[in-house]
């Protein structure tokens, strides 16, 4: 008897289109919010505290300390938080949905702070899709951390060697190699779409994806 077949996906950027720009432009204009984004403040870095567990009251403390001169933009993510979560990624939807119609297993890893990811189960329904969703910001450990890997493996739970892994940080893909799963970059739904079928797993058509023929 052969095992199910288990997918683990990444969340934003792969299923979840994100892009914080809009969120921090909606208080303070598309140009001071760039500013933010690509200047000395460090919103990566930032932001991933969060991801990791720290509460958005105290980051954005912590923030307010040392850029004081920049609290509306710092305020501004948090507060308009939706406008990041720019929309669905709708091929790889498409491919989750044909991937749960064959009865694959699918599991989520997500670097997102606990505070903001009901957000993303109220407004995104094929995250029902999922049978387990470990989230970095409830269990205060994130990405590429291969800690959060093997909590993953705990929770679910799965074997992870050989589980397909599918994420659009190379750090991450890294990461998860290193622990014996079978990773893959995502770059687009069309490329990931090969990736899986080679592997032998269900996935749609060019057409069903909108995408051409190669």
């Amino acid at each position: 008897m052969t095992s199910r077949p288990t997918v683990v996906f990444d969340l934003g950027n792969v299923l979840i289109a994100w892009d914080p720009h809009p969120a921090i432009a909606a208080a303070v204009g598309p140009d001071r919010a760039q500013a933010f984004l690509t200047g000395d403040f460090g919103f990566a870095a930032w932001n991933h505290a969060q991801d990791a567990g720290r509460s958005w009251d105290d980051g954005e403390a912590a923030a307010l300390e040392t850029h004081p001169h920049l609290a509306d933009e710092i305020r501004a993510y948090r507060r308009h938080f939706d406008l990041s979560m720019v929309g669905p990624v709708e091929g790889s939807v498409t491919i989750l949905r044909t991937l749960a119609a064959h009865g694959v297993r699918l599991l989520a890893l997500t670097n997102w702070s606990a505070e903001l990811f009901p957000r993303a189960v109220e407004r995104f329904d094929f995250l029902s899709l999922f049978e387990h969703i470990t989230v970095s910001g409830r269990i205060s450990l994130a990405k590429p951390d291969p800690g959060v890997f093997h909590r993953l493996a705990a929770d679910a739970p799965v074997d992870l060697l050989g589980t397909v892994f599918v994420d659009d940080s190379p750090a991450n893909v890294e990461a998860a190699a290193s622990v014996g799963m079978d990773a893959i970059t995502f770059t687009t739904p069309g490329r990931l779409a090969r990736e899986l079928a080679l592997r032998g797993l269900p996935v749609p058509t060019p057409d069903e994806l909108g995408e051409p023929r190669t």
